[in-house]
């Protein structure tokens, strides 16, 4: 088969990979029709998380089962699927208890105790990503979303299933959005975009989107009505924000991570221990208010210096943070698009073949063409 594989920092090919097989029988096979990048995928393409040369990236897949194995109860060849970045087993504490993404048995690596994740390279299990033309899906029954088979939803409706809605929907429900409130939120990337949507649906007051690239902070007011700051026009952009929301915001949500972006001006430099900067977070320490929250989205991967914890402290700032668990949430989240009660894809800028993975990469990094979200169609 055909898969996007990672061959050294900024260096993607699409080169011919083993096709996957059964290698337990709660496994199944899917052929690829539709796979999203993400922001965390960059994270190996900056080499900001070690890959092995060859290593098949992506986490946001959908398609077509092709086998599956003896024990596989609930999927047969001919069904739709899309599958949540999250690995679960469906059966420890966690999978019971909607914290998937934490499940104990997905991910092998003896040292972390973090849930399997596709495409994420060894620390989160070495499973092959979905950036391909076929996937193997351990614990298929549980770790899929089977698409109904009278829906007439197209791949682009369903495909943020696998991360970006669930992820975003989490992530404003954990932070504890309440109505009034005044939400800010780091990056209008395709998470943030869509928790904007989300804010506003908890009854949020004002929602304030901060960004420094032009196109996805017109997109953030024209379709989400949502307040824009472009923080490279701002020296302090966290005491501006501060001041700007009277006292603080209710809730900051930080859907960047640890970028190589400062969201300040601070003269910030990596640490031998720290991929990138923790200027989100940094950001949000400033802007949240007394006894307001912070919700971390964004990866972080790695230690780092210089977290503002005294302020956190004596501030009575409550953090919240995780891998966001999205298995449980992807049936609700599927109605509500069914429904029109919200639409995903208007954050779809780009859909390009697998063959052209390499270039929708470049521009997706270098934030050109207008890109807020690409799509791979095998």
């Amino acid at each position: 088969m055909k898969a996007l594989t990672y061959q050294g920092k900024e260096h993607v090919e699409v080169k011919d990979a083993a096709d996957p097989g059964i290698q337990h029988e709660k496994d199944a096979i899917i052929r690829i029709t539709a796979s999203g990048i993400c922001g965390s995928d960059l994270h190996l393409y900056k080499n900001g998380i070690p890959a092995a040369p060859d290593y098949i990236i992506g986490h946001e897949p959908m398609g077509i089962v092709e086998e599956v194995g003896n024990e596989v109860k609930t999927l047969k060849k001919g069904d739709r699927v899309v599958i949540p970045f999250n690995i679960g087993c469906g059966e420890c504490f966690y999978c019971k208890h909607q914290m998937e993404s934490q499940c104990d048995e997905s991910n092998p690596n003896p040292h972390t105790d973090a849930g399997g994740l596709f495409g994420f390279s060894e620390f989160n299990g070495n499973f092959p990503g979905g950036q391909a033309e076929y996937l193997r899906v351990p614990y298929a029954d549980f770790s899929s979303f089977k698409v109904p088979a009278d829906s007439d939803l197209e791949d682009e409706q369903v495909l943020l299933l696998s991360d970006v809605m669930p992820t975003a929907f989490w992530s404003v429900e954990h932070s504890g959005v309440k109505k009034g409130d005044t939400v800010l939120i780091l990056g209008s990337g395709p998470i943030g975009l869509m928790a904007q949507k989300f804010a506003w649906m908890k009854g949020a007051k004002r929602v304030i989107s901060v960004d420094q690239v032009p196109h996805r902070l017109e997109h953030a007011k024209r379709t989400n009505g949502a307040e824009t700051f472009n923080f490279s026009e701002h020296d302090e952009i966290g005491k501006d924000l501060y001041h700007e929301t009277n006292g603080g915001a209710d809730v900051v949500i930080d859907c960047v991570g640890m970028d190589g972006t400062p969201l300040s001006q601070e003269n910030t430099s990596e640490k031998p221990n720290q991929f990138g900067t923790i200027s989100p977070i940094l950001t949000a320490s400033e802007a949240v208010r007394k006894f307001g929250t912070v919700q971390l989205t964004g990866a972080y991967i790695s230690q780092a210096d210089g977290f503002p914890l005294g302020d956190f402290f004596t501030r009575n700032v409550s953090i919240k943070m995780g891998q966001a668990p999205v298995i449980h949430l992807m049936p609700m989240l599927y109605e509500m698009v069914r429904q029109k009660e919200i639409d995903p894809t208007d954050i779809i800028t780009h859909k390009l073949s697998l063959a052209d993975a390499p270039k929708a990469y470049d521009i997706f990094d270098k934030k050109e063409d207008g890109n807020i979200k690409a799509i791979l169609k095998p």
